[in-house]
C-alpha cells in the first residue's frame, strides 16, 4: 500500500497578523492533487490540524472540507490525531460523521491499535496512533517530584510502554505502523514551534520509539527530518508551510510511503509549491538599495523580513511608502551604522585578552603609564587564584 504522511497544518495560523488562509488552501488542493497523482491508498496526519484550540469557523470549513476530499467518498482512509494546538474533544466531535467517509479523528491518547482495512490494495494497516500525550491528557501525574530529570525520565518510560503495548496488536499479516505528536530528543526545532516540553521534560528518546513499527510518522518539528538513533525508520514530515522567519530557505515536502507486510518502508519525499516563500533582505547600502530591489520585482510574490542600514531613523511616511510597493513587507528594522560601531567595539573587548585589557586600564588610571611586567604577573596570579577557588577555569 501507499501511505502518505504529513502533519502540522495549523490551519488559521497568521504571519504577524497577516492571513495565511489562502496559502494553506492551496496546499490543501496541491495535496490532494499529490494523493490523486501518486496513487496513495491512505493518509496519515500526525497532529496539529489547527493553530489554537478554538480555530476560526472558516479554517475548520477549510479542514473539513479538505479532508472529505481527501477521503474520496471513503475509498482512501485519512487518520488525524490531535496535536498540542489541537482542543481533542473538539477535533474528536466530529468522528461519527467522519468515520462513514473512512476519517479517524483521534483526539485523546489511548492504546487502542486502529484496524485499517485498505479497499485499494486489499490490505490492511494496524496504526498505533497515539495524539499527543501530555500530563493533563494522559490524566496521569507521572511523577511526583518537580525535578526535571526525573519528570522527563518518567515521561520518556510512559510513552515507551504505551507504544510497547501498542505494538502487541502488529501481525506478520498486516501493515505496521507507528504515528504520534511528540518531540524526541535531538530534533531540529524552529520559532514557530509552541514548545511542548515542559522545562525539557516533555521529551522522548528516540530509541523509545516502538521498534516494531515499520515506520513512525511524527508531527510537531516544522523542519522534515529523520529521527537519528531510531531503532526503526522514524521521521517528522513537517510543515506545509514556513511559519517564521527562522524556516527561511527551507524546502517544504510531504513524505510518501511505500509499505507491505513483513518488509522494510521505502520512503520517498515530494516537494510542495504551495505559500509564499519566507525571505530575508539585508539592505547594507541603505534605502536605495531596497528600491532597486523594489523596482525589479525581487521576491514579488514573499514574505519579507527586510533589515536595512540607515544613518537617520526611518520616518512613519517611509515606512508606509516601502509597505505600499510591496504588501509582503513584514518586519521593517533599521540599522544604525554608529551604533553597530559601538556593538563592534564591545564585541572586540569582550575577546580581547585579560591581561591586556589591565594594561588599557593601568593606563588610563596613571595618565599613560604601562604597568611593569612584574604587577601585570601579580595580577594575573590573583585572577587564577580567585577563578580556581569558584571551581572555574580561565
Amino acid at each position: 500500500m501507499r501511505i502518505l504522511h504529513t502533519a502540522d497544518w495549523h490551519l488559521g495560523r497568521s504571519l504577524e497578523g497577516r492571513s495565511r488562509l489562502e496559502e494553506q488552501a492551496q496546499f490543501l488542493d496541491e495535496l490532494i492533487k499529490i494523493v490523486d497523482d501518486e496513487k496513495i491508498d491512505v493518509v496519515l496526519m500526525a497532529g496539529d490540524a489547527f493553530d489554537t484550540v478554538n480555530p476560526p469557523a472558516v479554517a475548520e470549513q477549510l479542514f473539513y472540507d479538505s479532508i472529505s476530499r481527501l477521503s474520496n467518498g471513503g475509498k482512501r482512509p485519512v487518520s488525524i490525531i490531535a496535536g498540542n494546538h489541537d482542543n481533542p474533544d473538539r477535533l474528536s466531535a466530529a468522528s461519527p460523521l467522519a468515520y462513514g467517509q473512512g476519517i479517524q479523528l483521534i483526539g485523546l491518547p489511548t492504546m487502542n491499535v486502529q484496524t485499517i482495512d485498505v479497499p485499494a490494495t486489499n490490505e490492511t494497516l494496524k496504526l498505533a496512533a497515539l495524539p499527543y500525550p501530555s500530563e493533563s491528557r494522559l490524566a496521569e501525574v507521572l511523577s511526583d517530584s518537580h525535578e526535571e530529570i526525573i519528570l522527563r525520565d518518567k515521561y520518556d518510560q510512559r510513552i515507551q510502554g504505551i507504544f510497547d503495548v501498542m505494538s502487541k496488536s502488529f501481525t506478520p499479516e498486516t501493515v505496521n505502523i507507528a504515528m504520534s505528536h511528540i518531540y524526541v530528543t535531538g530534533g531540529s526545532s524552529t520559532d514557530s514551534e509552541r514548545p511542548i516540553e515542559v522545562g525539557g521534560a516533555y521529551t522522548v528518546a528516540a530509541t523509545s520509539l516502538p521498534e516494531a513499527a515499520q515506520y513512525v510518522a511524527l508531527g510537531h518539528l516544522h523542519r522534515p527530518q529523520m529521527v537519528s538513533r531510531a531503532k526503526t525508520l522514524a521521521r517528522y514530515s513537517g510543515s506545509p508551510l514556513a511559519y517564521s522567519f527562522s524556516e527561511a530557505g527551507y524546502a517544504k515536502s510531504v513524505t510518501i510511503l511505500d509499505a507491505k507486510p513483513g518488509h522494510q518502508v521505502e520512503m520517498s519525499e515530494v516537494f510542495l509549491s504551495s505559500g509564499k516563500p519566507l525571505v530575508r533582505w539585508k539592505a547594507k547600502e541603505g534605502l536605495s538599495q531596497v528600491y532597486t530591489w523594489l523596482d525589479e520585482g525581487k521576491d514579488k510574490n514573499a514574505w519579507i523580513d527586510l533589515e536595512i542600514h540607515v544613518t537617520n531613523a526611518l520616518s512613519i511616511e517611509e515606512i508606509h511608502r516601502l509597505r505600499k510597493h510591496h504588501s509582503g513587507l513584514i518586519h521593517i528594522r533599521p540599522v544604525f551604522e554608529e551604533l553597530e560601531k559601538v556593538r563592534a567595539e564591545s564585541a572586540v573587548k569582550m575577546n580581547t585578552p585579560i591581561d591586556e585589557l589591565f594594561v588599557r586600564f593601568y593606563e588610563k588610571q596613571t595618565g599613560g603609564a604601562q604597568p611593569e611586567p612584574e604587577l601585570t604577573k601579580i595580577f594575573l596570579e590573583l585572577i587564577t587564584d580567585e577563578a580556581d577557588e569558584d571551581g572555574e577555569d580561565v
